[in-house]
């Protein structure tokens, strides 16, 4: 794997981030990690509501802040990966989402960079919002992105059923 970055998103990126949302979309492949980008109507309309959810001023109601990263790989400045890192859970996330979600372009599995990407949003979950423990889930049949979070310390508490998306999900804690 070559080494990778984790940026804020910027205009610079948005036709990256909009060739991301196409292949994931092509490939029939969830979008964790990447906020409205399935449903958003422009890369304008995507980058205002990643905007507005990392200001605490501006998250709508609700909702909890949270930083939007690209996991850039140093080498070509590609776009490899999204995530995001919530800062606090409310009751949905609590049960449901965790505080990290995150997904690696198509193309670009099984290099190691959903370990990577995970391992620098612990870093920034500890150093950063000073965290000492965080939250991660994934649907029962990711068995990447459940080795991805075993790989990183997770410890399995439960799997729960998410009604509204009628799939289950596993809770696994990290402690930092």
């Amino acid at each position: 794997m070559e080494p990778i970055k984790l940026i804020v998103p910027t205009e610079e990126y948005l036709d990256q981030v909009w060739a991301y949302r196409r292949e994931c979309r092509e490939a029939d492949s969830s979008m964790d990690g990447c906020g409205p980008l399935r449903s958003s109507e422009s890369k304008e309309q995507w980058l205002a509501h990643v905007r507005a959810y990392m200001d605490p001023a501006t998250v709508p109601e609700g909702k909890v802040q949270a930083t939007q990263f690209l996991a850039i790989r140093e080498s070509d400045s590609r776009l490899v990966g999204m995530l995001q890192v919530r800062h606090t859970l409310n009751d949905y996330l609590r049960q449901f989402g965790g505080h990290i979600g995150y997904s690696v372009r198509p193309c670009e599995r099984r290099k190691g960079y959903g370990k990577e990407q995970l391992r620098l949003a612990l870093d920034f979950c500890k150093g950063t919002l000073g965290l000492d423990r965080v939250l991660i889930t994934c649907k029962t049949e990711n068995e990447a992105s459940r080795r991805t979070i075993l790989s990183g310390g997770g410890v399995y508490e439960n799997t729960v059923h998410e009604p509204d998306e009628d799939v289950d999900l596993e809770r696994y804690w990290i402690t930092l």
